[in-house]
């Protein structure tokens, strides 16, 4: 078994697509749906990973394609240098997926590396650049 993470991008005129429920029923395939930005009007996204057999990964991603739907699989991962990090909570005001968060309790910085669609806007947003990209 095999996971990816990927980032599906609909454009208007396939939002209706049954995109996800054809991946998991002909293709067999996991699905963990981590971040979603779809409605009828507009450009949609989901961030999901994928889990399956890799030839059936494979073919799902050639699916996907041939239904005019755009693509793209994550190949990096954020890195974290919590040793640094003084906490501010730059980087949590630009994070799309809740991602990174400020713990309530003790105002500490929290990441949930499930979470991460790997966008890098808090690399950005990091004034002591702490986030980086691998």
């Amino acid at each position: 078994m095999k996971t990816v993470k990927l980032s599906i991008i609909y454009p208007v005129n396939k939002i209706t697509a049954p995109i996800v429920s054809t991946l998991i029923k002909k293709y067999n395939l996991e699905i963990n749906i981590l971040h979603a930005d779809i409605s009828l009007t507009k450009v949609g996204t989901l961030v999901a990973d994928i889990t399956g057999a890799e030839s059936d990964i494979a073919a799902a991603l050639q699916y996907i394609g041939d239904a005019g739907v755009e693509y793209r699989i994550f190949t990096s991962k954020l890195i974290w240098d919590e040793k640094r990090c003084v906490h501010c909570g730059a980087c949590t005001a630009v994070c799309p997926s809740d991602a990174l968060t400020m713990s309530h309790e003790d105002w500490s910085l929290q990441f949930n590396r499930e979470k991460c669609v790997v966008c890098g806007l808090c690399t950005k947003a990091c004034p002591l650049s702490v986030m980086s990209l691998a």
